[in-house]
């Protein structure tokens, strides 16, 4: 939105709505400061407002000191709208906005910080990680835009990733950690627990063949059942064994690791309900400079991954978004991660 003609969108009544409303205030500060001067003459007389038979009103004036802040409030005020924007559309003599003192103030912080910030962009990612300074600023990067949802120890919690381990639902390496971040990820596990797909019986069968693939406790009879729906259920994207499509972002289900808990109540949830999850790009915000630094330092966290390996390409019929799978893909993160 141009902050200059947020005016264009409403009719010149507001414009008109808001100038008599602050000059009327001015006014009535004045005229009030006339009825104490009126009150100043009339000293010691009573107003001949009389209560419970002897209790009398008198016209004293407030004291000077009180009355003086008033004018001064009101000079101030004058003063103010012809200098400032304060006038309806009107932009006062120094032409000052909102936006402008923003730009400002980031043309500044640009000059002072930019330089230190191309340096470290022309750097190789691990070479960024290792640097104490880069290290210090891309921490101050992953408190302020991260944090909220991964943890100021980028542990994370239910539903959002742990970007400290080495589990990487799209990726650890450098290229797709910032590619993530700089683009975002939307995943879906689509809901399987009504017909067609699968009743409230056949989910717990397939969540008991799901959890027998990482060594949960289970049912042996239901895991026996889930296992010949599983093909037909699951393995179109989490693949015939469960280890999932890294390219594809399908979760892993042989691995232990488990975005929404390993509780047999919350994989049921995730089977019958489905999940959708969010990670929001933050390349336009934050610009490829920041990036690189953000990237640099959730790899150094200490689970990244050193080289890419060679993945299979996804399926044309399994297209992003990528399913979500029963570990689930975070809501506002990084991978699974």
């Amino acid at each position: 939105m141009d902050f200059k003609n947020t005016s264009d969108f409403v009719s010149g009544f507001w414009n008109m709505y808001v100038i008599v409303l602050a000059l009327a205030s001015i006014v009535g500060c004045g005229v009030f400061l006339l009825i104490q001067d009126k009150a100043k003459t009339n000293a010691g007389n009573t107003t001949g407002h009389v209560w419970d038979e002897n209790l009398e009103e008198y016209s004293n004036p407030l004291p000077n000191w009180w009355r003086w802040m008033f004018y001064i409030t009101v000079v101030f005020a004058l003063v103010y709208l012809a200098l400032y924007p304060g006038l309806g559309n009107m932009a006062g003599s120094f032409g000052w906005t909102a936006r402008g003192q923003y730009d400002a103030e980031m043309k500044k912080a640009d000059e002072q910080y930019g330089p230190i910030f191309k340096k470290f962009q022309n750097m190789d990612i691990k070479a960024v990680a290792a640097n104490p300074e880069a290290k210090e600023m891309g921490q101050r990067l992953f408190l302020t835009y991260c944090s909220q949802c991964h943890g100021s120890d980028a542990k994370g919690a239910k539903g959002f990733p742990n970007l400290a381990d080495a589990d990487w639902l799209w990726g650890g390496t450098p290229d797709r950690i910032k590619e993530t971040i700089k683009g975002g990820r939307d995943a879906v596990m689509t809901p399987k627990g009504t017909k067609p797909d699968m009743d409230a019986e056949q989910v717990k069968d397939v969540v008991a063949f799901v959890r027998s693939l990482s060594g949960l406790t289970h049912d042996s009879a239901r895991a026996q059942r889930g296992k010949e729906l599983y093909p037909q259920a699951c393995a179109a994207c989490h693949g015939p064994e469960g280890k999932g499509m890294e390219a594809a972002g399908y979760p892993n289900l042989t691995d232990k690791v488990w975005l929404y808990s390993s509780q047999e109540a919350d994989m049921i949830e995730t089977v019958t309900k489905g999940r959708n999850n969010r990670m929001p790009g933050f390349g336009d915000f934050l610009g490829d400079a920041k990036v690189h630094l953000l990237t640099a330092y959730v790899w150094g966290l200490g689970g990244g991954v050193k080289e890419e390996a060679a993945a299979p390409a996804a399926p044309a019929a399994e297209a992003a978004p990528a399913q979500a799978g029963m570990d689930g893909m975070s809501g506002m993160s990084a991978d699974k991660k």
